[in-house]
């Protein structure tokens, strides 16, 4: 029942309602919006009220008193203040879509108990919240909207910590076309953008914090998402979320339609920027003039890519913590991209549809699900790119590691390394080796990879290394470690240590480029 009320009122919060079939606005269509938004709830909360519907007009007025959910709990584990009733007004079109839009206000306070039983005092509050849309019934979510809210403050204070949290603005933008294919698929678009977040954290166990950003930009995409299964399956758990076990029917009908929606998408991909983004405390100041994080997955559906991205530019770092002679080597620009390619959905797809889950999972059925996922259980992962810029380094490395899921030992390796100015690293660890003796190993470590080491025409050094599954290592074509050997630990006591092999993996002397 739980689950029912909780997913109902997110529904309800997003004004997903298939309403009346006549565009005449008068008191009987109003009660037909009602009974569609209220007869997924419990039948206490159906007659509470929280819902009211009026014509108004051209178009329905949708009032959410919210307060009204809330006279049965318990006040001394939670209370609202300030809660006053939210409107959504509703314009049917003569297409069967729907006009949303809604012009309101927040501003709450109360108080809480968490799991510790410690109480927790809040305020939240919207100066303005203004949206408008275009709902479509036969999804239940919205075609198009643009929504925008200003002056936005959040706090709380207990006894151990303290939050305050500020945003000028925030403004976001969503549309939807039909896939290609004409498949009955959508594809959506959306934007975001926050100005101005400023957030304090202090507590009875850390210094104050103070994070601030200009702005954080969100751009996402999800295409050939199948909406209208998503809303059967949404549906079909709320009907049947009481049900300790599925008749067989509904197994295969729910099974049905989850197969119908396969793929469950043909593209997602969202990009976050944030700009000027600085944090502060009583040790010192850090930030970056703008970072970023990127996550995608594309393709067709048996042989689909994920891939994941992070950078920074312009990082900063002031703080006493960070001795001032090896304030040089912090990264001031940063790019980390990961890929994980040729993922078969299609197979995983069919493969969970033929499990029986009745008598739960068999035992197995993870490891099989892997391997219909990364084909027969091979894993590729790829790094197009990972790099690091700092006044005294410049290093770029791309790459692939090609292994099983199913164990660590077989896997295979390609990189290429470049590095710019590497005499100007050697010469910068040289000289932090006056007060860290320790760290003329690395020197001298340094120095010898860059005997191994050809020139670009750009005058960057590479190498490109390889690691093949028998375990040999070369750089640069150059072999530096053979095969491994047979496996020789097996059938040895605990207390028994294996000779070294003489001569083996040994790694020539660096030679000099022409």
């Amino acid at each position: 029942m739980r689950l029912k009320l909780v997913t109902a009122t997110s529904m309800l919060a997003l004004c997903l309602f298939t309403a009346a079939e006549s565009a005449e606005i008068n008191q009987d269509g109003a009660d037909a919006v009602k009974e569609t938004l209220t007869k997924l709830l419990p039948d206490d909360l159906a007659k509470s009220g929280f819902i009211t519907v009026n014509p108004a007009g051209t178009r329905y007025e949708i009032i959410y008193d919210l307060a009204k959910l809330l006279t049965k709990g318990d006040p001394t584990t939670f209370t609202i203040n300030g809660l006053t009733p939210l409107s959504t007004f509703a314009t049917p079109l003569d297409s069967g879509l729907w006009n949303i839009e809604g012009d309101n206000s927040f501003n709450v306070s109360g108080h809480f108990k968490g799991p510790d039983q410690k109480p927790t005092d809040f305020t939240y509050s919207i100066a303005s919240l203004v949206y408008t849309g275009v709902f479509d019934p036969a999804i239940s979510y919205l075609r198009s909207g643009t929504f925008g809210a200003k002056d936005i403050k959040m706090a709380s204070k207990s006894e151990t910590e303290e939050v305050h949290a500020s945003i000028a603005s925030m403004d976001q933008k969503l549309s939807s076309t039909d896939s290609a294919g004409g498949n009955g698929r959508i594809d959506f678009a959306g934007s975001g953008s926050m100005r101005n977040f400023v957030e304090k954290v202090s507590g009875l166990q850390m210094p104050p914090v103070e994070i601030r950003a200009d702005s954080i930009d969100v751009d996402a995409k999800v295409n050939g998402l199948p909406a209208k299964q998503i809303r059967e399956m949404v549906f079909f758990v709320l009907d049947h979320v009481d049900e300790k076990e599925l008749s067989p029917e509904n197994s295969d009908k729910i099974k049905g339609i989850v197969k119908e929606a396969f793929p469950l998408l043909t593209l997602f991909s969202e990009t976050i920027g944030v700009n000027n983004l600085t944090i502060s405390s009583e040790m010192g100041k850090g930030g970056a003039k703008a970072l970023g994080y990127s996550l995608a997955i594309n393709g067709p559906s048996d042989a689909m890519r994920f891939g994941f991205g992070m950078n920074a530019q312009e990082i900063s770092l002031d703080t006493p913590l960070m001795p001032a002679n090896y304030a040089t080597f912090m990264p001031t620009n940063f790019d980390f991209q990961l890929a994980i390619p040729n993922l078969d959905f299609a197979s995983f797809g069919d493969a969970l549809m033929a499990v029986d889950f009745k008598d739960g999972a068999p035992e197995k059925t993870g490891e099989e699900m892997a391997k219909k996922l990364f084909r027969d259980g091979r894993l590729a992962v790829e790094f197009p790119r990972i790099s690091a810029k700092s006044p005294v380094y410049d290093v770029d490395m791309t790459g692939k590691i090609e292994g099983r899921v199913d164990t660590e030992k077989d896997y295979s390796m390609e990189a290429t390394i470049l590095a710019r100015d590497l005499d100007k690293t050697i010469a910068a660890v040289q000289e932090l080796a006056k007060t860290d003796p320790d760290l003329n190993q690395v020197s001298f470590g340094i120095m010898m990879v860059k005997g191994f080491a050809k020139t670009d025409p750009d005058g960057r050094s590479r190498w490109d290394v390889s690691i093949s599954r028998d375990g040999s290592v070369a750089v640069n074509g150059q072999q530096i470690k053979g095969p491994d050997g047979p496996d020789q630990d097996q059938g040895l006591e605990p207390d028994e240590e294996q000779e070294p092999d003489q001569g083996q993996d040994a790694v020539p002397a660096p030679q000099q480029q022409p």
